[in-house]
């Protein structure tokens, strides 16, 4: 995976590629085997639940409206402009509480297996499946406290 210089125009998915990810949408706009970046809408009330990336630093630049994360199991909140820093082995979840929906450009590095995870996922709609793809691809879901 070496990159290509370019260009992924505004709006678009490198190469046109879009994914629908749980109810929210994905972008891809860039993918090496350094750094993978993409870009993500969250509608109001959609999240992500707890998990870790065993072999990925992750970062999120929130573009609009807000998120709130159970970082390390504290509750922050993040707004536009914010960089949300990530390091591997860390438990967090993303979740949109804000009543608007979340726009943010998120990316990892390395790459690792994010790209595949997400194409595996798309419009898959069973979180017993998702929760084993993501196992297979280096991404583990923490079960509910209790």
């Amino acid at each position: 995976m070496i990159m290509t210089p370019g260009i992924t125009p505004a709006g678009e998915g490198e190469k046109g590629v879009v994914w629908n990810i749980l109810g929210q949408t994905y972008k891809p706009k860039q993918l090496s085997e350094a750094c993978f970046t993409f870009e993500t809408l969250f509608p109001d009330g959609t999240f992500v639940p707890p998990h870790i990336h065993t072999t990925q630093d992750e970062f999120i630049y929130l573009l609009e409206g807000k998120f709130e994360f159970l970082l390390d199991g504290q509750t922050v909140h993040a707004k536009p402009g914010d960089l949300i820093r990530l390091p591997m082995g860390m438990p967090h979840g993303i979740f949109n509480k804000s009543g608007a929906d979340v726009k943010a450009l998120f990316y990892v590095s390395p790459s690792r297996k994010l790209y595949e995870l997400f194409s595996r996922i798309h419009n898959l709609s069973d979180p017993n499946e998702v929760v084993r793809i993501s196992a297979e691809c280096e991404v583990d879901f923490l079960p509910p406290p209790g």
